[in-house]
């Protein structure tokens, strides 16, 4: 058990050292990474709860997005999510994932596409034109990740994901290869749970003559059950979640969940310290069929940009 302990206190110490050193490369830092797509929350569940989520357990496959240590936690043999939001500008945000839970750990992959429609194609006009149309061109950005999670102990599971990262806008793009990784403890305090991610980390690339560096975010978070639990008929979940991103400044997030039986689920979130998200307020609702089933919706405020509507439909195999 202290080899253990060894264990996991090395690798918090060496993910808090390779995020002080991906931060200290640069004192101003606000708005300098690209692929900033990466950051945009991918479930209902997750933009729900005020994107707090790294230490939750029971993500199942969506744990590819969030934190892959998550997966190994999952009880289902097969789990399966699809997602969608309408984002600002009739923009589309679809996202898939799924696991699938071996005797040699817990495997999974995961896509998220953003697509940005088609837009006219001009050139410089003459006469009294300005510009004349010839067509159009299309802009999308694209994530698929694949990812491997086992628990060591029934308290203690880590997880690695690699994805492939591609923006184009016409016949121009930029594309990488992103390391994803994270640790989940429960500590055997009760139910509380600590956690650490990092996500998004690897090398520059550029896009045509312009290098820039990658979105890369740390993150720790803590959750626990203050009332009931997984078996209760009432459940009240906190969680609370900081982040440390190469482009930003630091932030807190704050959710919590409200559940009756499991089958309705009432959450919300708070953001602090960013430029114009804030609440967010979500539902889950379990039929209890035979096959595992989850419909999530979400509901997040983003300050002077708008409101985001987000679906989530969760389906698993024991």
């Amino acid at each position: 058990m202290n080899k253990f302990y060894q264990i996991l206190n090395r690798i918090f110490l060496l993910t808090m050292i390779l995020s002080l050193t991906i931060n200290a490369q640069d004192f101003k830092k606000t708005a300098t990474a690209g692929f900033t797509f990466l950051g945009i929350p991918v479930t209902a569940r997750y933009a729900a709860l005020g994107e707090a989520s790294v230490a939750l357990s029971d993500l199942n496959s969506d744990g590819i997005f969030i934190n892959p240590a998550v997966l190994g936690f999952t009880n289902q043999t097969h789990s399966f999510s699809t997602s969608y939001a309408n984002w600002f500008a009739d923009i589309k945000h679809y996202a898939a994932s799924y696991s699938y839970n071996s005797g040699f750990g817990v495997f999974a992959a995961g896509v998220v596409i953003m697509d940005f429609g088609s837009m006219p194609r001009t050139i410089t006009g003459g006469g009294q034109k300005v510009y004349n149309v010839i067509g159009t061109f299309s802009a999308n950005s694209i994530a698929a990740s694949f990812g491997y999670s086992k628990m060591l102990t029934d308290r203690f599971s880590f997880g690695i994901a690699a994805k492939y990262v591609e923006e184009k806008i016409d016949v121009y793009k930029a594309s990488n290869i992103l390391l994803d990784g994270g640790v989940l403890y429960y500590t055997g305090l009760g139910s509380l749970r600590i956690a650490a991610s990092l996500q998004n980390f690897g090398t520059n690339t550029k896009f045509i003559n312009d290098e820039f560096k990658m979105p890369i975010t740390f993150k720790l978070g803590m959750a626990a059950e203050v009332l009931g639990s997984k078996d209760s008929d009432y459940r009240v979940t906190l969680i609370s979640e900081a982040s440390h991103p190469t482009d930003a400044n630091e932030r807190l997030n704050f959710g919590t969940e409200i559940s009756w039986n499991e089958m309705i689920t009432f959450r919300a979130g708070y953001k602090f310290f960013y430029d114009e998200e804030t609440y967010s307020l979500g539902v889950g609702v379990n039929p209890k069929l035979d096959i595992p089933m989850n419909l999530d919706f979400a509901f997040a405020d983003y300050g002077r940009l708008g409101k985001i509507l987000r679906l989530s439909l969760q389906l698993g195999l024991y």
